[in-house]
């Protein structure tokens, strides 16, 4: 079974996670004020995103855009993926393509571990993307701990690139987000997402 065939439910059954909702999980992280080129960027993209509504659209014209820019924060010391094969563990079904990962390896050619972040894109519903996303999560956790760098927390997000939750497992415990940003407070969204590898670095 491929990581998008997990529900919530199905996901915390078959590993045995404990699940925490949480109220601005990460209201201590600052904002980090976008660069001009992001803007630029998102103020050209958003619409047209919106207009074409696909899942590949809003990937590719604004997410990315979004995961560069915190790559580029960090002067290129962490390395960003998009729509790779993260095949973990196939007897566990923690097999497929992840739509972005970050690592805080610097090498680029090929992934290495710590895998930190993973975001899964998704045309409409948050919510729909949370059971895939948290089985890359625990695949992250398997394939950090195989390597050696069996870092405590891994983070996730689904987004539609307009509107984004956030994750965070540590061990067996699911912590969710009950907050969704939207790209109007993207400099909200870059300061989570650039703590989330500042907490891990």
């Amino acid at each position: 079974m491929p990581y998008s065939n997990f529900t919530l439910g199905t996901v915390k059954k078959a590993f045995q996670l404990e699940e925490i909702d949480v109220e601005e999980l990460f209201s201590d992280s600052l904002p980090v004020e976008p660069s001009a080129y992001l803007m630029t960027g998102l103020e050209r993209k958003l619409r047209l995103a919106a207009a074409i509504g696909t899942e590949k659209a809003k990937s590719e014209l604004i997410v990315a855009d979004i995961l560069v820019e915190i790559r580029e924060h960090f002067e290129r010391r962490i390395s960003l993926f998009s729509g790779i094969d993260f095949n973990v563990e196939r007897e566990s079904d923690l097999v497929g393509v992840c739509d972005f990962l970050i690592s805080l390896s610097p090498v680029q050619f090929h992934l290495e571990a710590p895998v930190i972040i993973l975001v899964e894109a998704k045309d409409d519903a948050l919510e729909g993307g949370l059971g895939q996303c948290v089985a890359e999560m625990v695949a992250a956790q398997r394939f950090n701990a195989g390597a050696g760098n069996d870092i405590r927390r891994v983070y996730g997000a689904t987004t539609t690139g307009v509107l984004w939750r956030f994750l965070k497992l540590e061990g067996q415990q699911l912590s969710i987000d009950m907050t969704v940003y939207h790209i109007e407070g993207c400099n909200k969204i870059l300061g989570i997402l650039v703590s989330m590898v500042e907490q891990k670095a």
